[in-house]
């Protein structure tokens, strides 16, 4: 896998945060004690361009309550990158907005996570749906081009068409799905997370929605741990594209993806355990030397067969999957290399008259992209429901 650049960066800005997310994986709400000046995030745009970088989404936390957000943003679109952002939207108010609009933004996502009634549970306030709605107004008013996202979860499934229905009234463009997966505050609430066996009735309608909502003039960008080699993955990774089908082709992270945080940490991926997968720190190295270097950036990179473990590593897609998302086995196991949401494990399994269910043993201990350990259970498909996973008790919240 080529080296030459990390054409995708998500940038967390602060860790500050006016909303407090049951599945937040960096359990935002206060800001580090150390995050990066103006002046170093600034010269962190500079070192971003000259390594080839071509698009920087702002996030936090919440990426708006840090007061230079603007300016940031501003000086990445100067360097001639595209800068976006991701936010949940309960401050978006009409001066943010025109700040987006002249920073340059090529676009802002609002987390739209089920309707009011999921939405509000998962962003731990009520209200926080009609804000986030009211978000996607005040944007589109500024001229700022506007986007959803949201977490695939027990919560937000039953919603999900309520939602395509909602952006595409709201004019969005496009429509981000990701598996809510246990690190930071979703792994205190296993259940809420799908069983690996209900992928098996969540990726035929997200294939349905994905035709749907190219209809209704919305993309379907499915995240990294979405897919892998079902009947669904051209609909789901296609987007409209013209000229052949796409299809995963492995873990991005340190390979075309990097991720900052607002301390300088240098991850292949925002979404990694810090402790685990951080290559360097900005005021200690330089960017280029922690990309090029480190053994936390490197790790797809070098990856092989024989780094993958259980199901995935005699899996017929071995090869070009690598056990598809780092985070999402990582968070799970204590360990990548062994993807349990995955559509064609999910299929496998069923055609051999099994199912896979997955259990936790180990809480998190309650800290920034912290996560705990589930084991996984192999068990008939015709036995009894299980259980939804019992909640694990906190360590310290």
């Amino acid at each position: 896998m080529s080296s030459a650049a990390p054409v995708y960066v998500v940038w967390e800005l602060t860790l500050k945060c006016d909303l407090s997310c049951g599945h937040c994986g960096s359990r935002a709400g206060k800001p580090r004690d150390d995050e990066l000046s103006t002046a170093e995030a600034l010269d962190m745009v500079v070192q971003l361009a000259a390594l080839g970088a071509r698009e920087v989404t702002l996030i936090g936390g919440e990426a708006y309550l840090r007061p230079d957000w603007h300016i940031i943003a501003r000086a990445i679109t100067d360097h001639g990158m595209e800068c976006s952002m991701t936010t949940g939207g309960r401050g978006m108010n009409a001066e943010r907005a025109r700040q987006a609009k002249q920073a340059g933004l090529v676009g802002v996502s609002v987390s739209i996570d089920g309707m009011r009634e999921a939405h509000d549970r998962q962003r731990g306030l009520r209200g926080s749906f009609d804000a986030a709605v009211a978000a996607l107004d005040v944007l589109t008013d500024a001229g700022v081009p506007v986007h959803a996202n949201t977490q695939l979860n027990r919560l937000s499934n039953p919603d999900l068409s309520s939602v395509l229905d909602l952006i595409a009234d709201k004019r969005a463009r496009g429509w981000q799905i990701q598996l809510t997966v246990p690190m930071g505050r979703a792994a205190d609430r296993p259940e809420w997370l799908f069983q690996p066996y209900e992928l098996l009735d969540l990726y035929p309608k997200l294939g349905a929605l994905a035709v749907t909502a190219l209809e209704r003039g919305v993309r379907v960008w499915p995240a990294n741990n979405i897919g892998y080699y079902g009947p669904f993955e051209s609909v789901l990774r296609n987007r409209g594209v013209d000229g052949g089908a796409l299809h995963w082709s492995g873990c991005p992270a340190g390979t075309r993806a990097l991720g900052i945080e607002s301390d300088g940490a240098i991850k292949g991926c925002p979404s990694l355990p810090t402790q685990s997968y951080t290559g360097g720190r900005i005021r200690d190295r330089s960017l280029e030397d922690i990309w090029a270097n480190t053994r936390e950036l490197r790790i797809n990179r070098d990856r092989t067969v024989d780094d993958l473990w259980g199901f995935c590593r005699d899996c017929y897609y071995a090869d070009e999957c690598r056990a598809g998302c780092t985070w999402t086995s990582h968070v799970f196991f204590g360990r990548s290399g062994n993807n349990p949401y995955c559509h064609h494990r999910a299929l496998e399994h069923q055609s051999r008259g099994l199912r896979e269910r997955l259990v936790p043993v180990e809480a998190a201990p309650g800290k920034p992209f912290d996560h705990g350990r589930f084991e996984i259970v192999v068990e008939n498909i015709d036995a009894p429901p299980s259980h939804v996973p019992r909640r694990l008790p906190i360590v310290n919240s």
